[in-house]
């Protein structure tokens, strides 16, 4: 293996280092508020914060980093002048910038101006005490070595502070979004009041009408979808569930789409925010019929694209007891012929016309749709012509045939 490179700062004599050392340290104050000076100069509009003693925090870190730095120097060589312990003052940096929505670019921008002109002021007191310029050199290189390393501070101090916010909007998220469904938490007297000051917290503007949504897990560890950082999002509880704000505004039914590719679940209707927990209701309903098979379960549907189902199926109780007593007269007839005429009824029910028509819609012959009429009228009667038991008739074999009891239109 070749030699190690011998540092230049080792041929310098010990007493000339600790000479350029002192003079370094007793010039840092200056040099600190030379550079905090065209620092602000050149970013006049970098708030100055000052620590508990009233200086200026920017101030305390430039020093104590040209001071670590220069110490550094004397105890050891420049190639371990970048190595020691870094002032913790440029996580606070860091941090600062995170909570001020401002991104590490502009700070990194100052740190090398000011490594700038601390080489320039280091390389003319270099001169000063006649330091060989191989030396000088390799102060310059350890110089941004140690530059490096306050940025690494700063980016530590960084992602610290946004883990900490997106973790307290995540924690503000979820108890707005246990307001906006909980049914008593928006009782009056004001429910709107209460919930604008809740989405305040998280910068939310309440929208005119609202959508919520119940998703199912494509896999226990799925990533969260990019739904867009106004629509709410609860990754939390076993099923997720997400409020939409204008769920009709231009563009968001596709934005939805494609952020909620290859999951599945279902978005209530829209609702003013004080009803959402109503919109979450049909959401359930729908994701349940979905895992009856009743619904489509490869995709997110929309329950106002479903409405004939939701309204029909999720009463079933009801609509149970309707058709045991609206087709009561099938129960004479045999399993395949009361389909049958259930079949050729709805149709009838539902094209309001002739033998022909009904014939077209359940691709039989005229013929055998007229002999089906005639059984249906002994069957049920006058009972066929009143407008409210054809309304029941429709209704009951309709469920029924979306549920597959059926067959299709």
């Amino acid at each position: 293996m070749p030699a190690a490179t011998r540092s230049a700062w080792c041929d310098v004599p010990r007493l000339q280092v600790k000479q350029f050392a002192a003079v370094a340290l007793d010039e840092a104050p200056r040099l600190a508020q030379d550079i905090l000076d065209e620092i602000r100069r050149e970013f006049p509009h970098l708030p100055l914060v000052l620590d508990e003693s009233g200086e200026p925090l920017a101030l305390v870190g430039i020093r104590r980093a040209i001071e670590g730095f220069v110490r550094q120097l004397a105890e050891a060589s420049a190639d371990t002048a970048s190595a020691g312990q870094l002032p913790s003052v440029f996580q606070e940096f860091g941090r600062g910038q995170s909570l001020h929505g401002r991104s590490l670019d502009s700070l990194q921008a100052m740190y090398r101006l000011g490594v700038k002109l601390a080489w320039r002021r280091l390389a003319d007191l270099g001169q000063r005490l006649h330091i060989p310029p191989p030396a000088m050199y390799e102060l310059a290189e350890s110089g941004y070595e140690y530059l490096d390393g306050l940025v690494d501070q700063s980016v530590r101090g960084y992602a610290e502070a946004a883990a900490r916010q997106a973790g307290e909007r995540l924690r503000q998220q979820r108890k707005l979004i246990g307001l906006l469904l909980e049914e008593r938490a928006l009782a009056p007297p004001d429910p709107v009041k209460a919930l604008t000051e809740r989405a305040a917290r998280i910068g939310w503007p309440v929208p005119e009408r609202v959508a919520v949504g119940v998703l199912l897990r494509p896999a226990r560890d799925a990533v969260a979808p990019a739904v867009g950082p106004d629509v709410l999002l609860d990754m939390e509880t076993e099923r997720p569930r997400l409020v939409v704000p204008d769920p009709d505004a231009a563009g968001r039914p596709e934005l939805l789409r494609r952020a909620l590719s290859g999951w599945s679940g279902a978005i209530g209707p829209p609702v003013t925010p004080p009803d959402a927990a109503k919109s979450l209701r049909w959401a359930e309903s729908a994701v349940a019929l979905m895992a009856r098979g009743l619904l489509p379960a490869a995709e997110v549907l929309h329950c106002t694209e479903h409405t004939q189902a939701l309204v029909l199926l999720q009463p079933e109780e009801l609509v149970d007891d309707l058709a045991r007593r609206a087709l009561e007269p099938l129960t004479h007839c045999g399993p395949a012929h009361a389909r049958r005429l259930a079949e050729t009824l709805l149709a009838w029910l539902e094209t309001r016309g002739g033998a022909p028509e009904v014939a077209a819609r359940l691709g039989v012959h005229p013929q055998t749709v007229r002999y089906r009429l005639r059984q249906i009228r002994e069957l049920w009667g006058d009972e066929v012509d009143d407008p409210d038991r054809r309304f029941e008739l429709e209704l009951v074999l309709r469920a029924r045939r979306l549920r597959g009891e059926l067959g299709p239109a």
